[in-house]
């Protein structure tokens, strides 16, 4: 008996109609010895409103705790909800048509998730009672975003977390693949709002697709993709607005040894959520860096890029990183408390700053990548700010006001045109 995990996001359970319509794409996947899976996410909206009720009750409280801090575990009772909702309208929207479906709340499977509320990652899923179930085939409809502790307590796993209760699922149950529709038809080289001569990709490596993720391509929620590659599942992505039997190939999300012609450059991302705080005259002796980075951490600030340089003055040294400019304002504050013991001279701090990044796993068998990146930039008058790398990835930083020039001149400058 083979299996297959199907995933539908907000937009595609947005209403009656579209759950009619995603009840179509699922049975359209019915065969003779697959069982399904779907997971869901609550309807378009839902969750945005039950967090509104959950500050309204909640008051102060939950407010500090959407700045970052640790969420009340009843905050996770009511956001789980929406997705309640979506599993009941679904499993009897199949049944409407005739296919036999059922409803599994979280804690029946169960996912059992640590006790980070808000923020919880999965430690396991036990699927003996749904495997059962789907291989008589009954298709299993479930909610994602959410889990139980070992004390039966209820908890979410963050924005975008069904697309990670499905890869999860898809991995515990040993299926043929993951497939995720969406609002879009697949992977792009980069955001077809940008660049109309943007180009489907049929497939993707899982490192590219990890760090597409990361560097703000919103297809696929980070951990998702993490948890795929290291467990070796396939993902699909594809649209969910197409009808069964119309084409809609999508993008596969696979081992870099699935992919027979890679390409240099897979694809250019981007991210207007970015501050730059640069760290002047700081002493300049062992531990420092550490006492700062460990600071930021504590405080649960995501650094990204980071540039150490010689500061003008003997013995001190200049600091500069980038952080998401939400949490750029606690980064500061986290910083000044501790800014006299570090000898920091001065902090500043510049918000108008967007990340652009190329990526490619060809990168690790070509030379040039940089150089291309750079002169395609510099033709265009952009000024580097800062630059990151990795073995597939060079990112930089620039300013903000050129994010859609840089990318269109990076999709050009490497061929990702297309026709």
């Amino acid at each position: 008996m083979s299996r297959l995990v199907m995933k539908f996001g907000g937009t595609s359970v947005g209403d009656v109609e579209r759950i009619a319509r995603v009840a179509r794409i699922v049975a359209s996947e019915r065969k003779p010895g697959r069982g399904l899976a779907v997971v869901v996410s609550a309807m378009a909206g839902e969750t945005n409103r039950l967090v509104a009720l959950t500050q309204g009750a909640g008051g102060e409280g939950t407010e500090t705790a959407l700045g970052g801090q640790d969420f009340d575990d009843e905050y996770d009772v009511v956001v789980s909800t929406g997705e309640q909702v979506t599993t009941g309208l679904l499993a009897l929207a199949l049944r409407r048509i005739g296919v036999p479906a059922r409803s599994w709340q979280n804690w029946q499977i169960p996912f059992r998730t640590d006790g980070a509320h808000s923020k919880a990652r999965i430690a396991d899923v036990i699927e003996e009672r749904i495997g059962a179930s789907m291989d008589e085939g009954v298709i299993a409809v479930v909610p994602g975003f959410q889990g139980v502790t070992d004390n039966d307590r209820i908890t979410t796993l963050g924005r975008g977390g069904s697309d990670t209760s499905a890869v999860a699922l898809a991995a515990a149950l040993k299926a043929e693949r993951c497939d995720i529709y969406t609002d879009v038809d697949g992977v792009y080289t980069t955001d077809p709002r940008i660049v109309q001569k943007a180009q489907r990709l049929e497939k993707i490596s899982y490192e590219e697709m990890l760090e597409m993720a990361s560097l703000g391509a919103k297809v696929l929620q980070t951990r998702s993709v993490e948890l795929a590659f290291a467990q070796r599942v396939p993902v699909r992505v594809l649209s969910s607005f197409v009808e069964p039997g119309a084409p809609n190939p999508g993008t596969i999300v696979c081992g870099e040894d699935e992919i027979v012609e890679k390409q240099v450059v897979s694809g250019v991302a981007y991210s207007r959520d970015e501050a730059k705080i640069t760290l002047l005259g700081v002493e300049d002796h062992p531990g420092i860096a550490a006492e700062i980075f460990e600071r930021l951490a504590d405080a649960g600030i995501n650094v990204d890029m980071i540039v150490q340089s010689e500061a003008r003055q003997p013995g001190r040294q200049n600091i500069l990183f980038t952080c998401p400019d939400r949490e750029a304002q606690r980064a500061v504050a986290s910083l000044e408390e501790v800014r006299a013991r570090l000898g920091v001279e001065e902090i500043h701090v510049r918000r108008d700053v967007a990340k652009v990044s190329v990526i490619g796993i060809g990168m690790k068998s070509q030379a040039g990548v940089a150089r291309t990146m750079f002169s395609a930039l510099a033709q265009k008058g952009i000024n580097i700010e800062a630059i990151a790398t990795s073995e597939i990835k060079i990112s930089v930083l620039i300013d903000a006001a050129y994010t859609e020039l840089a990318v269109r001149a990076l999709h050009t400058a490497y061929g990702l045109d297309g026709a």
